[in-house]
């Protein structure tokens, strides 16, 4: 793998993790049972009809655009139009639940356990295995060699 995809790729995930560094630290959102718009729409009082002609679509519509919110199948677009025409901020964003340089470290430890417990297993059958020391220096070198190669982490073991 290029070194400087590599070094680029850790730049990015250092990056990233600033930026949602933040939204890791709050509650978690949870969404009203018939959905955003129509909460907001009905606690400011606007009806469907006036919705209907802030959005410029029909009032049938916005039951449709109402239904397809609460069962989640709302596109983004349609989303933001919705929040501009209720004065809303569209808040999107998703948040890893660990940073992610621990997420691709913790992936690259699980991944070199996983090939190393494969050969200490065919190693102790052949009455060679190796000690506890050696065999932590072989996961943090096959750790090391997975990180520089981070499109392998992702790979089906």
């Amino acid at each position: 793998m290029n070194s400087n995809r590599r070094n680029l790729n850790v730049v990015a995930r250092w990056a990233l993790d600033i930026q949602l560094k933040p939204l890791r630290k709050m509650e978690p959102l949870v969404r009203p049972e018939r959905g955003w718009i129509r909460a907001i729409r009905e606690s400011i009082g606007m009806t469907t009809g006036q919705f209907a002609k802030r959005l410029g679509v029909s009032q049938p519509r916005i039951a449709a655009l109402e239904r397809a919110e609460a069962n989640e199948v709302v596109t983004l677009k349609t989303l933001r139009q919705a929040a501009d025409a209720l004065d809303c901020e569209l808040v999107y964003a998703l948040v890893p639940r660990t940073p992610l340089e621990d997420m691709v470290q913790e992936r690259a430890r699980r991944i070199a356990e996983q090939q190393l417990a494969r050969t200490d297993h065919t190693m102790r059958l052949e009455n060679q295995a190796v000690s506890k020391s050696r065999q932590e220096r072989a996961r943090d070198n096959l750790m090391e060699e997975l990180l520089r190669n981070d499109r392998r982490l992702w790979a089906e073991q």
